[in-house]
């Protein structure tokens, strides 16, 4: 079952460690936001499975880490995803410029 999921690029020990990371950024009053609030997890658990090892094979770091990198991105989720995109791909990312209204 194991080795069926890793082909398809699911590493269940990751997708736990990423969930665990991202159900601490659960606030206060998240019953009245489920909708978002399932969101975010969903992005912390994707960014773990899916980053980690992105970010260990750019920063050099040990396989022995994998579990917390992916417990901290599960943690970051989505902005951390918004943070390596504009490390990596600064002209790319950009933000939205304020339009100014004058009234």
């Amino acid at each position: 079952m194991s080795n069926n999921l890793q082909e398809i690029g699911i590493n269940v020990g990751l997708i736990i460690s990423g969930l665990f990371g991202s159900l601490l950024t659960i606030k206060k009053g998240a019953a009245n936001r489920i909708g978002s609030t399932v969101m975010s997890v969903m992005g912390g658990v994707g960014s773990a499975n899916y980053l980690t090892p992105v970010v260990i094979d750019l920063l050099s770091i040990p396989t022995d880490y994998s579990y917390g990198i992916a417990f901290l991105l599960g943690f970051i989720g989505l902005r951390g995803i918004e943070a390596i995109a504009k490390k990596l791909m600064p002209e790319v990312v950009e933000e939205p410029k304020k339009e100014e209204k004058n009234d």
